[in-house]
């Protein structure tokens, strides 16, 4: 090991069950590739079509680099068999990537606008379309079906759905974010953290140059966009599901004010805590020994996010498995923590206070909710995990 720096962290980064690299190879069935502006897709027609003819159009969600769609595909067919079912049911598959999916949503929704456009086109018969996405990409494609409407173009879309998308706004707890930049080399997990989609989509954002906590630039400037188009397609009715629960029952054994985790032998000491309401709370004490550094990451007014309901993600669990690689020892509490909690994936309430971000979903009425019907998981489930219950619910709504 450098007596200058730290080890090298290597390539690891944040991701739910979609992302997950196989431990085997994926065999995916015979498909067309389309290329598109900033993206591309792979079609799988259903069962017994010889040509295009009741397209579902499934944009992939965010991570760091090209979409890897038969990584997309695996996980689609992982828990459920989400692509086969649709298949069976004669629905032609459009699974559409983008060729980075860290970029900004706007770009982006440049290839769900094309993918639209040309599914339209080439498919036979008058079936009208079906068009959403998981996590970020129902965010990529609500803004690309408002867009076309602002501009009075027909996507002939009868349905737009959203799986876990973060419509309010995700959260990475901002000790995390923080230690990504606190890693004193050029690294995945803050080019990550720092990109123009995580900026645009996280509720409050760790400043790399600043050392602020707040909502980034890009988010408003994203929502300023998105209300520039009208903030939701109107013409296809819109449902969303999300992978946490609906009864304000997250995770009841991430207390607020808890070690997460704690580092020793590398980033000696480096501990995070789950979020605890407050003002001046410590979220995480960083601390390096080449070249020496160390930093209280505190915040103020913040709810208790780590364990709201929601769906969620493995983010201690990756962060202590790659901090033990690198000959670290680790103290891991709480491997999972939420990241989309369930208000927002179902666009009901904000997260920027306790009692919106645990409300009971349940209880309020359905019309206080942007999409027109929703689901919330019996269970939580981790961000983006394809499971009977939610994919059967939404199949079970797709337009004759």
């Amino acid at each position: 090991m450098s007596e200058t720096a730290e080890p090298n962290v290597g390539s690891f980064t944040l991701g739910g069950p979609l992302t997950a690299e196989p431990s085997a190879p994926i065999e995916v069935p015979d498909h067309e590739e389309w290329a598109l502006p900033n993206g591309f897709a792979w079609v799988f027609l259903g069962e017994g079509n010889r040509h295009l003819t009741r397209p579902v159009i499934m944009a992939d969600g965010f991570n760091l680099g090209r979409s890897k769609l038969d990584v997309l595909y695996q996980g689609l067919e992982g828990g459920f068999p989400f692509i086969s079912e649709l298949r069976r049911r004669g629905r032609d598959v459009i699974l559409l990537g983008f060729e980075e999916r860290s970029a900004s949503i706007l770009d982006n929704a440049e290839a769900a606008v094309a993918v639209i456009l040309r599914a339209g086109a080439e498919q036979v018969g008058g079936a009208r379309l079906v068009v959403g996405g998981f996590s970020m990409g129902g965010i990529v494609t609500r803004y690309a079906l408002a867009k076309l409407e602002t501009q009075r173009m027909d996507h002939r879309t009868a349905l737009y759905f959203s799986y876990d998308s973060p419509h309010r706004g995700a959260s990475i707890p901002v000790g995390v974010q923080a230690f990504s930049h606190f890693i004193p080399f050029p690294n995945d997990f803050a080019r990550q953290m720092n990109s123009p989609a995580a900026r645009q989509m996280l509720w409050q954002h760790y400043d790399k140059d600043s050392g602020k906590i707040g909502v980034a630039p890009e988010r408003t400037e994203f929502l300023a966009a998105l209300d520039r188009v009208g903030g939701w397609p109107q013409i296809p009715m819109k449902i969303g599901v999300a992978n946490g629960r609906a009864d304000g029952i997250g995770l009841p054994d991430v207390k607020p004010g808890e070690v997460a985790l704690r580092i020793d032998k590398i980033y000696p000491g480096t501990t995070f805590y789950t979020q605890a309401q407050g003002d001046d709370v410590t979220a995480a004490y960083l601390n390096r020994r080449f070249p020496k550094a160390e930093k209280t990451i505190t915040t103020s007014g913040f709810p208790e996010l780590d364990g709201a309901p929601g769906g969620t993600l493995h983010t201690y669990g990756i962060l202590a498995e790659s901090m033990e690689k690198l000959g670290g020892k680790v103290d891991l509490r709480h491997e999972d923590v939420c990241f989309v909690p369930s208000v927002s994936a179902v666009a009901i309430r904000d997260i920027d206070t306790q009692d919106d971000l645990y409300a009971k979903i349940g209880s309020l009425g359905p019309e206080e909710s942007e999409l027109d019907d929703f689901r919330c998981s019996s269970t939580t489930t981790a961000h983006t995990a394809i499971t009977e219950e939610l994919a059967t619910w939404i199949t079970d709504r797709l337009p004759d």
